[in-house]
C-alpha cells in the first residue's frame, strides 16, 4: 500500500477549503516529491487551493482549469518538485471516488478526498489509480513525519 505524508497545517489548510465551498466541491493541487523507496507514494510540500471552474453540477463535480494546472506544473517545476496529486471534497458523500472521479483520474498521482456532511468534515482519504484505470487503490494518510528518513533529491541535502 502506497502512503501519502501531508503536514497537519496543509491538512487543516484542505479542509478549511473543503467547508468554505460546502455545498460545492472544492478542488486543489499537491506538489512535493514522489517517493519510491520505504513504501511511500508521496511527500506534500505545498498545496494549491484551486477553484472549481465547473460552470454545472459543482455538487458534485469540480474542475481545475488546465491553466492553473499549467502554472502549477510550472511553478512546481521552479521549486524542483512535482505535482503529486490532487485533492477535492464530496459534499454530503463518502470520501470514496466516484466513477466520475476514475474517469478523470491518471495513474500515479493522488487523489486526495474530503467527505463534508452538513457542512462538517468528516472523513479525507487518499488514492492511486491503478494503471489500468480500472480501479482505485486506497493510500494511508499520515500527518506526521516518517519514522524513516524519505529519499529526497540531492538538491535538498544541502548541509549548512
Amino acid at each position: 500500500m502506497t502512503q501519502i505524508w501531508i503536514s497537519p497545517r496543509h491538512l487543516h489548510a484542505i479542509h478549511l477549503h473543503a467547508t468554505m465551498t460546502y455545498p460545492e466541491e472544492c478542488c486543489g493541487i499537491l506538489i512535493g516529491h514522489h517517493q519510491k523507496e520505504n513504501g511511500v507514494g508521496a511527500l506534500v510540500h505545498r498545496i494549491l487551493s484551486a477553484q472549481n471552474a465547473r460552470q454545472d453540477r459543482r455538487i458534485d463535480r469540480y474542475l481545475i482549469d488546465p491553466r492553473t494546472i499549467l502554472a502549477a506544473h510550472r511553478e512546481a517545476r521552479a521549486m524542483e518538485m512535482d505535482i503529486v496529486g490532487y485533492y477535492h471534497s464530496h459534499p454530503d458523500h463518502s470520501a470514496q471516488p466516484s466513477d466520475f472521479d476514475r474517469q478523470q483520474a491518471w495513474p500515479g498521482v493522488s487523489y486526495m478526498i474530503v467527505s463534508v456532511e452538513q457542512g462538517q468534515v468528516v472523513e479525507t482519504r487518499s488514492w492511486r489509480l491503478e494503471g489500468d484505470r480500472l480501479k482505485f487503490d486506497e493510500e494511508e494518510v499520515h500527518h506526521d513525519l516518517p519514522s524513516a528518513p524519505l529519499v529526497t533529491p540531492e538538491r535538498d541535502r544541502k548541509v549548512s
